[in-house]
């Protein structure tokens, strides 16, 4: 079984009416069996999936139902090969941030378009962040605007040559 604590946002607002805080809700096995095969295939009928998992189309759609209620399955979505989108030079920065200026990095780098995700992470690296570009000379170009944020000390870069495989969803 596991855990999950769920905060109220717009997705999931009816479900958390009335609530303060995170909501706590606990998946057994059939949730995360349900979850897996969506994620290989968020188009699967309901049929095949109460096949699949050996129970009745009633409860993978009450399951569904309440799992989309919740917030924890926020939509459905394409998912592209990553080497197929519009921007074919894609890479990962490692960043160091010096002191407290974590947040206002990240501010900033949220709004440049050509990155795609930003996480925070522990060791040697503060952030990584992946990005992407049309060609090598705007990566470049890219890169030496984030370079020069205030707070930002140090950054490694390295090209992402093939997805042979990815689940996230490419929205």
């Amino acid at each position: 079984m596991t855990k999950l604590s769920i905060r109220p946002t717009k997705l999931n607002s009816q479900a958390c009416q009335n609530v303060e805080g995170p909501l706590t809700m606990t998946l057994d096995q059939l949730d995360e069996k349900l979850i897996t095969l969506l994620r290989h295939d968020g188009r699967r009928s309901i049929s095949d999936l109460a096949i699949e998992l050996g129970v009745s189309r009633a409860t993978v759609r009450s399951r569904m139902e309440r799992l989309e209620s919740s917030g924890i399955i926020t939509g459905y979505t394409v998912i592209l090969r990553a080497d197929t989108v519009e921007a074919p030079v894609r890479g990962i920065m490692l960043i160091e941030v010096e002191g407290q200026a974590t947040d206002r990095v990240v501010r900033t780098l949220s709004g440049f378009p050509e990155i795609m995700e930003i996480h925070s992470t522990n060791g040697r690296w503060d952030l990584i962040v992946e990005l992407s570009a049309a060609s090598l000379p705007e990566f470049d170009g890219v890169l030496r605007r984030i370079r020069l944020i205030p707070g930002i000390t140090t950054s490694e870069t390295n090209l992402l040559l093939n997805t042979p495989r990815s689940t996230r969803a490419r929205l």
